[in-house]
């Protein structure tokens, strides 16, 4: 599956820049659920609560490089990853920074900003 996604993001972003849009472009790929740590009885694992968020652009809208630190395998809560950024901070940076848009109209409250996300 990894493969497959690799590949639809890569085409994307190749058409992006052969037409000279990615920078005015944001992506953002997430996963509706994360994974366990551990195996499951059929070799994979099991539905969890932490993920990856990718965003892509050009450089001058997203500051590169990770936001959160790498996960802490070790100390679980329920058998899960903790997550460190909560996603919809990051779509209410986006919904204010990228289309100047409140928030707390689509999201509710609750939900700060990520400083180092994104580039206004």
């Amino acid at each position: 599956m990894l493969r497959q996604y690799d590949e639809a993001v890569t085409a994307l972003v190749r058409d992006l820049k052969a037409h000279d849009l990615l920078n005015d472009t944001l992506i953002m790929t997430f996963s509706e659920f994360g994974r366990r740590v551990q195996a499951n009885g059929s070799g994979g694992t099991d539905h969890g609560t932490a993920s990856v968020l990718w965003l892509i652009n050009e450089g001058h809208l997203v500051k590169p490089g990770f936001v959160n630190a790498p996960p802490d395998l070790i100390h679980l809560q329920d058998e899960n990853m903790v997550f460190e950024v909560d996603f919809r901070s990051i779509y209410a940076d986006i919904l204010r920074s990228w289309l100047d848009t409140d928030p707390q109209i689509i999201l509710g409250t609750g939900h700060p900003p990520i400083a180092r996300l994104l580039i206004a």
